[in-house]
C-alpha cells in the first residue's frame, strides 16, 4: 500500500500516458433525459458532497450507441464507506471488488470507486485471475483498468461532457472492439472477458480487434477456472442481449462453447435439437428487443430438452413406465447439469413444470383439455410445445389445436374435444346380491387423465 502511495505521488508531474479527450454534448449526442433518474441523482449526490462522480461503462457506450441501457453504473473518488453515509437505501457488497449498490425504487444503480492498477501485490490465483482488488486510485488509473476501449467512457450529467481516455468513442465509430493493455494479460486475469468480447461484438456489431481474438481459442480453458455463479451471470447476460443467436455463432467459431455449456455440443450434434435451440434463442432475442418479459428457466428449459428426451426415450426402452421415467429423467439431468448452470431450484421446479405437461397435450378427450388449460404454467407449456412444433418435433396441428382451444369460449371448447382415446381406467365390479343374477354391471367409465 505504502509503496503504492509513494508512486502515485511522484508520477503526479510526470505526463499522462493516456491524455483524457473531453467530448462535449453536441458531440457524443447522449441527451440528459435519455439517462437513468437514478444515475443522475447519484451523481448530483455525490458531486454536492465534493466528490467526483460520473455514469460509466457500459451505459455511456450504449447511449452513444444509440440502445436503450438495461442498467447504470457510477464511477467515483468516494470510498463505499463514504458513499454508503450519503445515501439512506444503500449496502455495501462484494469482496473481491467491494461496490455499493444504491437504490431507486426499483432501480439499483452500483457505485464502484476509482481502481488502482494492478501490481506485484495484488492478489492473483495460480492462473493469474484477480482474487481481491480494493485498492483506490485516480480516474486515470480507473480507465486503464477497464477491459475494452469502448467500456472507459464516463458521463458528467452536470456538464454533458463525456471523457474518453482510450480512443472508445472513435473504436465505437469504427465498429471495433479493442482492448486496453495486453489482451493476453487481461484474459489471465479475468478469463470472462473473452466470452465478454463475443457478447459486446454481437450486441454492437463489432469486429474483434486482431490481438484481442488471438488469444481467445488457446486460453479458452482459463474459463474452467472461474466460479460457476459468476460464470451463470455472464451466460444469462449473453443469452438475453437480444443478439444470443449471433453470440451463439462468435462463440462457436471462437471454441468457447466446448466446455463453457456442455450440453450444447451434444444439442449441436443433434438435428432437431440444433434447430430446436436456435429457435428458442431466436424468440428469446426477439422479445428482448421488443422489450417484452422473458425468463430464464424458459430458456434452460430449451436447452436441457432433447438430453432428458434422449434418457426419457432409454429409460422406457428397459420397460420403465412412460410417467415414472420421465421425472427420473428429469431428475438426472437436473442434477447433472444442474450444478454446472447454477441453476436455482426456484428454476428448476419452473423448468420441470413445463417439461411434465408436454405429454399431457397429447390428451385432447375428456375433461383433461380443460383442467391442463388451468395449470399455472400452461402458457409457458404451450408455448414450449410451438418451439417444438415449429422445429419439426412435434406435430404442428397440435399446437394450433392447443391455440384455438385456450381463445375459445366454453362452448367452442366442448365441440372441439376428440374421442378419448387415452387408456381406460375400469370400475370395480360391484358383487352381486342374491336375486341380482340378470343384472348388468355399469360400462367402464373414462378419465381424460388416462
Amino acid at each position: 500500500m505504502i509503496r503504492k502511495l509513494l508512486r502515485r505521488v511522484f508520477k503526479r508531474g510526470e505526463p499522462s500516458p493516456h491524455p483524457v479527450e473531453i467530448i462535449p454534448a453536441k458531440e457524443h449526442g447522449i441527451r440528459p433525459e435519455g439517462v437513468s433518474p437514478g444515475a443522475r441523482r447519484t451523481c448530483e449526490t455525490l458531486q454536492q458532497a465534493g466528490h467526483r462522480a460520473y455514469v460509466v461503462g457500459g451505459a455511456v457506450r450504449d447511449l452513444i450507441a444509440g440502445i436503450e441501457p438495461k442498467d447504470y453504473d457510477v464511477a467515483t473518488d468516494a470510498t463505499p464507506d463514504q458513499v454508503r453515509a450519503l445515501f439512506r437505501r444503500s449496502r455495501i457488497i462484494g469482496r473481491r471488488f467491494q461496490i455499493v449498490h444504491v437504490l431507486f425504487g426499483q432501480e439499483t444503480i452500483e457505485v464502484s470507486t476509482f481502481r488502482a492498477a494492478h501490481d506485484e501485490n495484488t492478489e492473483k490465483d495460480e492462473h493469474g485471475r484477480v482474487l481481491r482488488d480494493n485498492v483506490w486510485g485516480s480516474m486515470e488509473d480507473d480507465a486503464a483498468r477497464r477491459d475494452f476501449t469502448v467500456n472507459a467512457l464516463y458521463y458528467d450529467p452536470s456538464s454533458g461532457e463525456v471523457f474518453d481516455y482510450h480512443h472508445g468513442v472513435r473504436d465505437l465509430q469504427r465498429k471495433t472492439l479493442r482492448m486496453i493493455g495486453d489482451p493476453r494479460a487481461r484474459y489471465r486475469e479475468d478469463p470472462v472477458r473473452m466470452l465478454r468480447a463475443i457478447r459486446l461484438s454481437a450486441k454492437l456489431d463489432l469486429r474483434l480487434d486482431p490481438q484481442v481474438q488471438a488469444p481467445i481459442r488457446e486460453m479458452a480453458e482459463l474459463i474452467e477456472n472461474v466460479p460457476a455463479a459468476r460464470l451463470f451471470d455472464e451466460m444469462l447476460k449473453l443469452l438475453f442481449s437480444g443478439h444470443a443467436v449471433e453470440s451463439l455463432h462468435r462463440l462457436r467459431g471462437e471454441g468457447l462453447h466446448h466446455g463453457l455449456l456442455p450440453l450444447l455440443d451434444v444439442i449441436l450434434e443433434q438435428p432437431l435439437g440444433e434447430k430446436f435451440v436456435m429457435l428458442s434463442l431466436a424468440d428469446t432475442d426477439q422479445r428482448v428487443r421488443a422489450g417484452k418479459r422473458t425468463s430464464p428457466g424458459f430458456l434452460f428449459a430449451t436447452l436441457l430438452w432433447h438430453e432428458v428426451l434422449a434418457n426419457w426415450e432409454a429409460r422406457k426402452k428397459r420397460d420403465e413406465l412412460p410417467v415414472p421415467a420421465l421425472h427420473a429423467a428429469m431428475d438426472e439431468v437436473l442434477d447433472t447439469q444442474g450444478e454446472k448452470l447454477a441453476i436455482t431450484r426456484r428454476t428448476a421446479g419452473y423448468i420441470t413444470e413445463i417439461w411434465v405437461l408436454q405429454p399431457r397435450f397429447e390428451k385432447r378427450g375428456g375433461r383433461a383439455p380443460f383442467r391442463l388449460v388451468e395449470q399455472p404454467r400452461f402458457r409457458a407449456a404451450w408455448d414450449f410445445l410451438h418451439l417444438r412444433a415449429a422445429s419439426g418435433e412435434a406435430p404442428q396441428e397440435l399446437a394450433d389445436w392447443w391455440r384455438d382451444f385456450q381463445l375459445a369460449d366454453n362452448d367452442a371448447r366442448e365441440a372441439m374435444l376428440r374421442p378419448d382415446t387415452g387408456p381406460k381406467k375400469r370400475r370395480r365390479r360391484k358383487s352381486r346380491k342374491p336375486g341380482d343374477a340378470g343384472t348388468v354391471s355399469p360400462a367402464p367409465s373414462f378419465d381424460g387423465e388416462g
